[in-house]
């Protein structure tokens, strides 16, 4: 059983306070940036969309107005699988996404969205920051040739593993489902006998609704109602095995992060650790209103069994054992992390009361 973390409040607040007192010392007509950024997320969808829209109130407040940010929407200027291309081209010079968007051409990405069995927001966190995940993070980058600065723009708390038509009693009912999943977590249901797609979420409710797919995730019980998947499938799953937490990032080409100033490079940094904790807070203070009127709107809130959540975790065991022999890269990021969160669970055991849970 996992054990109660606290996620770090205090990242805001430092930070938060350089933001106040660069803003006081006004920019002049020079020093002016405007960061056009297309987001791979609808910005309507709380604490998955919002990230980006509260990271261009930050930057203009806290800047005094020397920074402004325009937000273009999902496909509205570049499509959301074009991004990382358009940031390091210099077709645009920001994007926002998450880094297992682009798992397809560097196999590491997703591990700095979200890691199945993995961390928790704190933890996380934790290595980000204080361990070696901010330099892999942009390593990764680096070494896959790309011109783009990555700063960690966004957090969210554990998301829903799913929406199906029928109870899943037995790792067998799995076997033969189509089923809408992302990040390393499609890895595992592959090896659990899933079909898996990725579909943007704007496609998710019609794709269920056509009979396309059979289940889906996306993400928290507050998003996914927005987006109505209650309507066709009634079985919501639980634990979020798969995202246990999840990263956002913000992009920007190299070149025009090198033609910053200090002042306008520490405003972006700060401004999205602000993000960070804004984005978390909103996700944990929002989902148990959701969870308590599921049953209302027909909703069954399910949690999986020992033996599928230990088949999933082998399945991991055997996702996470290919890929390292597949790519060096990835097998650095993932003994790293691994060595991080050995020396984690000793301060994890003592620190933290025992977490109270009910089982079905």
């Amino acid at each position: 059983m996992t054990v109660q973390k606290k996620w770090m409040t205090g990242l805001a607040l430092a930070p938060l306070s350089l933001a106040v007192a660069l803003a006081a010392n006004p920019a002049t007509a020079a020093d002016k940036l405007l960061l056009k950024t297309p987001t791979a997320f609808p910005t309507k969808l709380p604490a998955v969309g919002t990230p980006v829209t509260k990271l261009a109130e930050t930057l203009e407040s806290t800047s005094g107005g020397s920074i402004k940010m325009k937000v273009y929407e999902p496909g509205k200027l570049i499509a959301p699988s074009e991004i990382l291309d358009a940031v390091s081209t210099g077709k645009v010079n920001s994007g926002f996404a998450a880094s297992a968007n682009w798992q397809g051409k560097m196999p590491a990405a997703a591990f700095f969205t979200s890691v199945p069995f993995g961390p928790e927001a704190s933890e996380f966190l934790a290595w980000m920051y204080y361990g070696n995940g901010r330099k892999l993070h942009q390593e990764m980058y680096d070494s896959a040739g790309y011109n783009v600065k990555a700063i960690p723009c966004g957090m969210i708390p554990p998301e829903t593993s799913g929406w199906f038509a029928k109870p899943i009693d037995k790792v067998e009912d799995l076997k033969g489902l189509n089923m809408r999943f992302y990040g390393l977590g499609a890895n595992v249901m592959d090896k659990m006998g899933v079909g898996t797609v990725q579909i943007p979420p704007a496609e998710i409710f019609s794709a269920l609704e056509k009979g396309a797919i059979d289940a889906a995730e996306f993400s928290l019980p507050q998003v996914d109602q927005m987006l109505g998947f209650h309507k066709i499938v009634k079985y919501n799953y639980f634990p979020g095995w798969h995202q246990q937490t999840s990263m956002q990032e913000l992009l920007i080409n190299k070149d025009s992060w090198h033609k910053m100033n200090p002042q306008q490079q520490a405003l972006l940094e700060t401004a999205c650790k602000a993000v960070v904790a804004d984005t978390l807070a909103e996700g944990e203070a929002k989902q148990f209103e959701v969870l308590a009127t599921a049953p209302e709107r027909g909703i069954e809130l399910r949690r999986w069994s020992d033996e599928i959540l230990t088949a999933y975790e082998q399945a991991w065991d055997e996702v996470v054992t290919e890929k390292s022999a597949e790519d060096p890269f990835f097998n650095k990021v993932w003994q790293d992390l691994s060595t991080f969160r050995k020396g984690y669970d000793l301060w994890e055991q003592n620190a933290f009361l025992p977490r109270k849970t009910a089982q079905n």
